[in-house]
């Protein structure tokens, strides 16, 4: 399954956790959406749901918090992270504390 850059397998394919990263995102950055409204392939920044830089530090300090999974600003990787709710939650499976 190709995401944006990013392949993801069937196996980091969890609709569960995409649901919960929906939810965190909408209230670690206080939107006006329903988490069930971001679109799992929808761009996270620009057109997309439309985050910005600083909502990227936020989000990322709020996955730390919550799944022990370390995103740095200087990863090379953030745009094909971030690129969209499927894309983080496919990271986010492969890097979680179990």
């Amino acid at each position: 399954m190709t995401t944006g850059n990013a392949t993801t397998s069937a196996a980091e394919f969890d609709p569960a956790l995409e649901a919960d990263l929906a939810r965190l995102i909408v209230g670690a950055l206080s939107l006006e959406i329903a988490a069930e409204d971001i679109a799992p392939e929808a761009p996270l920044f620009g057109e997309g749901l439309g985050l910005d830089s600083i909502d990227a530090l936020e989000l990322s300090l709020a996955i730390s918090k919550a799944y022990g999974v370390q995103l740095r600003s200087d990863d090379e990787r953030n745009h094909r992270i971030f690129a969209s709710l499927r894309g983080l939650a496919a990271h986010v499976a492969r890097h979680r504390a179990r």
